[in-house]
């Protein structure tokens, strides 16, 4: 889907890392409309699929002084390897460059420190692969409106976006949407494992299982109704779906092991940020 922010882009996009969060960003930016002669990749490894972009003017591992003015940089480079990668991206920053960055655990602070420039925290999750993502994000007091919208505009081409204005909020964000794609997977598969345990072939088991949870995730994604009602709509009084959340729903349930996990997923980030 065209997206206008995307097509008025009179600078150049920057992406530093163009793995499978990056090139999922970069799939999209084209898609939307972004103009292939304003990208410009950083990555020393990379895949067939980015060097064939080349051809359509993308330019890649650009002299920082052949890019013109960066109007975005987009770091989505692994957060251990920020340090090292981050000295040489700063050639790329100018005062009027905004760095967007999507890496785990890492501050606007350091951001600042190393890159400079006007410095957009994001943290998406990995189904913007497919279009899917959600991401949260937080601007430092000086991104621009126009920054912002910009940023807005790259962030949602893998999926839908909000903002918030505490930054102290990302390490939950993380430990909830970032990772959570990582607790659907762990429950298909041990609703799978489950199955196999009950008497259902592993084949069967393992495709009953995906395909609910997949199926119930679209029947979320398309229904205005809570959770919480939608659960409820499953659940007879004294039936199967009853018995069985009469055990998720007890004590110690799934309750408590999710606040235990997001807990965990929270404290590491703190913890990745220091």
């Amino acid at each position: 889907m065209a997206n206008s922010t995307l097509q008025n882009i009179t600078g150049t996009i920057l992406l530093a890392g163009a793995g499978k969060m990056g090139g999922a960003m970069l799939t999209g930016w084209l898609a939307g409309g972004l103009d292939p002669r304003r990208v410009a990749v950083i990555d020393p490894h990379l895949s067939p699929d980015i060097t064939a972009l080349a051809a359509q003017g993308v330019a890649l591992n650009p002299d920082a002084k052949a890019t013109g003015f960066v109007e975005t940089m987009v770091v989505a480079v692994k957060p251990q390897m920020f340090r090292e990668a981050g000295a040489k991206l700063k050639a790329f920053v100018s005062d009027k460059t905004s760095v967007v960055s999507i890496m785990a655990g890492t501050t606007i602070l350091s951001l600042e420190e190393v890159c400079g420039g006007a410095v957009v925290r994001a943290m998406p999750n990995t189904p913007a692969a497919i279009g899917r993502g959600i991401t949260v994000a937080v601007a430092a007091k000086n991104v621009s409106a126009g920054q912002r919208a910009l940023a807005d505009a790259l962030l949602r081409s893998t999926g839908s976006v909000e903002w918030v204005e505490d930054e102290g909020l990302m390490d939950a964000v993380t430990a909830v949407s970032g990772s959570g794609p990582a607790y659907v997977f762990l429950l298909a598969e041990e609703l799978a494992r489950a199955g196999v345990d009950a008497g259902l072939p592993e084949a069967l088991a393992t495709k009953l299982a995906r395909e609910t949870v997949a199926g119930s995730g679209e029947l979320l994604h398309q229904s205005n109704l809570p959770s919480a009602t939608l659960r409820q709509n499953v659940t007879s009084p004294g039936g199967t779906t009853a018995a069985a959340l009469s055990v998720l729903m007890g004590e110690p349930g799934l309750r408590d092991l999710m606040i235990r996990a997001i807990a965990a997923a929270t404290k590491r980030s703190k913890e990745l940020a220091k």
